[in-house]
């Protein structure tokens, strides 16, 4: 995770540390990478999506420590995961966490720890407003009474919770707006009377507040921490690893990608190089067969009749995109000749076209073409088989693996058209 992190461009210190007392460790790393999301659009890039489930899973990691429960880091890690989870859309998840802090019953030392509000993602307008207000204010105080006012941009953990969670209910449509009838709701108008209680105000919680009542007030029903049992709970208390699996799988296709159009870019004029046989790999990952379908016909009319092409690695790099079909085939090849698993071999990969090829195959077998579609894509698995070179010594090198490949797709393919025509 560490690594991870400063990949993403934060480094947040590669160091050894025992296990079980470091919650505010894990949140000082969720903050250092925090700094580095920036949602500036609509659609978050893939790399930003990668920081925010890193950052996700610093914060579930400091939730689990055993001083976790002990100081304000439970508090404050509660509201950055909400604040995570609700600019990925994830608004019931970030309601758990912003009532975990509402019912938090010592707020005594969440002082110690405010909510940060220039680490914060891009979360609403209101929250951009407040902050830009805060830093205008601050810039008067110092400008005219050379005063330094402390925590400007700073949020108060509980109060910053109510807000989010208010705002993700009304997303959400958990509680019809205008509803004053229920009677487990109450307007912001006595919320108001909970905020004035707080010991500590910051003027961001003010700010916040005052322009929540000034625009959105009328409009706005908050709940009490009493919740309506139409609404259960279920309190998350890990992160789904296998999401930040499939957005660090996703970066590195995209950097494929971009590498194979550099490549096409340098190298176009010795050799034919497609750019978007990772993408039909992917697709064909995802299940999106006829998508993959088309963009390996596409590659394959280019490749077929190319003097020269380059070649894609099979293991280990690509071998988790790939099916149980052409994975046994590579291992076969592993457990006979061991000396092709050394990382230096290059006896595990094929050629563009051959990659082609067979997600071609495989997609209109899944998708059940018909027997002209794979008499014609048999044909070209034999040009491509002309192709391979008579030296035995490549053969059983560099183009040993491309050689079986385009043998198992032609009796699969032989295999499915005999069946067919008996049906």
């Amino acid at each position: 995770m560490d690594v991870l992190a400063v990949l993403i461009g934060q480094s947040t210190g590669l160091q050894r540390y025992p296990i079980g007392r470091n919650s505010v460790l894990f949140l000082s790393k969720a903050a250092s990478v925090m700094k580095v999301v920036d949602d500036r659009h609509k659609s978050l890039r893939t790399v930003q999506m990668v920081a925010i489930e890193l950052c996700k899973e610093y914060l579930h990691r400091a939730l689990n420590c055993e001083d976790s429960e002990s100081d304000s880091v439970y508090c404050l890690a509660n509201v950055y995961l909400a604040v995570l989870y609700y600019t990925t859309g994830q608004y019931q998840t970030a309601i758990d966490h912003c009532t975990l802090v509402m019912r938090s019953q010592d707020h005594s030392q969440c002082s110690s720890h405010v909510v940060q509000g220039e680490i914060l993602p891009k979360t609403d307008n209101d929250i951009d407003t407040v902050l830009g207000l805060a830093v205008l204010y601050q810039h008067v105080r110092i400008a005219a009474l050379n005063q330094h006012p402390q925590h400007v941009t700073a949020f108060t953990t509980e109060l910053f919770a109510h807000y989010l969670r208010i705002k993700c209910l009304s997303v959400t449509k958990c509680q019809q707006l205008n509803d004053t009838t229920n009677s487990q709701s109450t307007t912001y108008e006595g919320q108001l009377t909970d905020i004035t209680d707080t010991q500590e105000l910051f003027i961001a919680d003010v700010l916040l507040w005052k322009l929540i009542i000034a625009f959105h007030g009328p409009n706005f029903v908050s709940v009490q921490q009493t919740i309506s049992s139409r609404y259960s709970t279920n309190y998350p208390n890990e992160q789904k690893t296998s999401d930040l699996v499939e957005l660090l799988q996703t970066c590195a296709l995209e950097h494929m990608t971009t590498f194979r159009q550099i490549e096409a870019q340098d190298f176009g004029s010795v050799a034919t190089i497609v750019t978007t046989d990772v993408k039909a790999l992917y697709a064909y990952k995802r299940g999106d067969y006829q998508r993959c379908l088309e963009l390996s016909t596409q590659n394959v009319h280019t490749l077929l009749n190319a003097e020269c092409g380059t070649s894609i690695p099979i293991f280990p790099e690509f071998v988790q995109l790939l099916d149980d079909d052409i994975v046994s085939l590579t291992a076969l090849t592993l457990i006979v000749d061991p000396e092709r698993r050394d990382e230096k071999s290059t006896c595990h990969v094929i050629t563009q076209l051959t990659l082609s090829l067979y997600l071609m195959t495989q997609c209109q077998l899944k998708l059940r073409h018909p027997v002209s579609s794979l008499a014609q894509t048999l044909e070209y698995i034999a040009v491509a088989r002309s192709k391979q070179p008579v030296n035995r010594y490549l053969l059983l090198t560099y183009y040993g693996l491309n050689r079986l490949v385009l043998k198992m797709i032609a009796q699969k393919a032989r295999t499915y058209i005999t069946t067919m025509m008996k049906i």
